[in-house]
């Protein structure tokens, strides 16, 4: 256990460390809510990108004040971002699933249209009723893909926008124990 102890005339304080990750778009609002748990970046290790994400380095006095309290909402907090990222990647789950089987699906019918092409003696008026899905189904999915996710982000856009507002009624809380 660390505690403090003065020592040549300054007081020591013992930290609790943490590690996060974080989409580098939220890298900003990950250190502000993390601040209204008691946590502070740590200036030895600055922080690390990887791709699209940030490692983040925070530390907090060991001995902060109603500790259990904070890290309840702390994971509180953690539990709403979970759910943000699932909502977020529900808007492109399903119009990416059916985006896909359009395109296999013309790819299906293209390859039965080569096929009908390529029979011994060729069947033309095969090939050509063959074709046109197949190339339908392969210049449908943008558009698909496109219109299915405009609609999914619209259904949830007031699901994040609530689980935002909860995260900041969460933050009051915490600033109010910390501050």
């Amino acid at each position: 256990m660390v505690s403090e102890v003065t020592k040549g005339g300054k007081d020591y304080v013992g930290y609790d460390y943490k590690t996060i990750v974080a989409d580098s778009d939220k890298t900003s609002m990950f250190l502000d809510t993390y601040e209204s748990f008691g946590w502070a970046p740590d200036d030895k290790t600055p922080p690390r990108q990887f791709g699209g994400t940030v490692s983040l380095n925070l530390v907090r006095d060991r001995k902060i004040l109603n500790k259990a309290e904070l890290t309840r909402l702390q994971q509180h907090f953690e539990a709403c971002m979970d759910e943000i990222i699932t909502l977020e990647y529900s808007k492109t789950k399903k119009a990416g699933a059916v985006s896909i089987a359009a395109g296999i699906l013309g790819t299906a019918f293209l390859a039965g249209s080569v096929f009908a092409v390529t029979n011994e003696p060729p069947m033309i008026l095969l090939c050509v009723l063959l074709g046109i899905p197949g190339i339908a189904g392969w210049a449908l999915p943008y558009r698909l893909f496109k219109a299915l996710a405009k609609r999914r982000a619209g259904e949830i856009a007031p699901l994040i926008e609530q689980k935002y507002d909860e995260i900041h009624q969460i933050c009051e809380s915490g600033n109010a124990l910390v501050h």
